[in-house]
């Protein structure tokens, strides 16, 4: 897989763990005013649809360290694609919500569209890199080195 898909992929990763954690920062920046109980509740569905997205995350970056075929890749890009796509009907209802929100409630909505734009626009790159690179998407270094090369 060539560099260009590596980003996209860690960039997957690393929205996910941004976005697990709005919520708890952004409660304690302003734990005072009222919780909205329907909000509230959204908020936690939409965290549960992030863990199962960071899941999703780990699983196709263990898939970079393997053999798997390009129908392996595709098959977690379309499984994330639609956490993501469930997330962002999630979103939707937050958003009609979002008055009724304490400060902090509001401001985790309001960080949370911008991730998951860009979420599904690397999400929607990856899946779109590998389709047009099925023959050859191992190529290149590991997703392992490209980490080390990152972060090191």
């Amino acid at each position: 897989m060539n560099n260009k898909t590596k980003v996209y992929l860690f960039t997957l990763v690393a929205l996910v763990a941004g976005y697990l954690m709005i919520s708890p920062i952004a409660k304690a920046a302003n734990p005072s005013g009222e919780d909205s109980k329907e909000v509230s509740q959204l908020l936690s569905d939409a965290k549960f649809e992030a863990h199962e997205l960071e899941v999703d995350a780990h699983t196709i970056e263990s898939y970079m360290k393997s053999d798997l075929s390009w129908q392996s890749h595709a098959t977690k890009l379309t499984e994330i694609r639609e956490h993501v796509n469930k997330t962002g009907k999630l979103l939707a209802k937050l958003q009609d919500a979002r008055e009724k929100g304490s400060a902090w409630q509001q401001k985790a909505i309001d960080e949370i569209e911008p991730l998951l734009k860009e979420l599904a626009t690397n999400t929607s790159s990856a899946m779109n890199y590998l389709n047009e690179n099925k023959d050859r998407f191992h190529m290149g270094t590991t997703y392992h080195d490209y980490l080390k090369a990152k972060t090191g």
